[in-house]
């Protein structure tokens, strides 16, 4: 048995073992769908390198980590360490969706109405308007 799949479990996440984990499927699936998620990151070692994930933007950070005991993807959005936003999924395609619409900034309120998944933690700062 691989390293991935004794992380993963291969009866909950077949299709992650199937890519060497949470963050190669990601891109994955990105790709396949023709989404722009950004750069993809996990942890070097241990057994997080397959369950874990970070999707980095100018937004902030999209962190992703795998439930357990059942087939779910728990979702934080952050900015400088605070989290903003917090969701589980089940589909993988939503995650990376996810991601993306993070990455373009899509307003707030939007994203929480387009992501019903999505609670709201704390607000999102405000842009700072330049006075010239």
């Amino acid at each position: 048995m691989s390293d991935a799949s004794t992380a993963l479990g291969v009866r909950l996440y077949p299709d992650l073992v199937e890519h060497g984990g949470l963050a190669p499927a990601l891109v994955e699936t990105a790709t396949r769908h023709g989404l722009d998620i950004g750069r993809v990151s996990a942890p070097d070692q241990g057994r997080s390198r397959f369950t874990c994930a970070e999707l980095h933007s100018d937004q902030g950070v999209v962190c992703v980590k795998l439930g357990s005991q059942a087939r779910y993807f728990m979702i934080d959005l952050r900015v400088s360490g605070e989290v903003l936003a917090r969701g589980d999924v089940m589909d993988l395609l939503q995650v990376a969706q996810v991601a993306e619409a993070w990455r373009a900034g899509l307003p707030f309120t939007e994203f929480t109405a387009r992501f019903p998944f999505m609670e709201e933690i704390k607000h999102r700062p405000a842009p700072v308007a330049q006075v010239s």
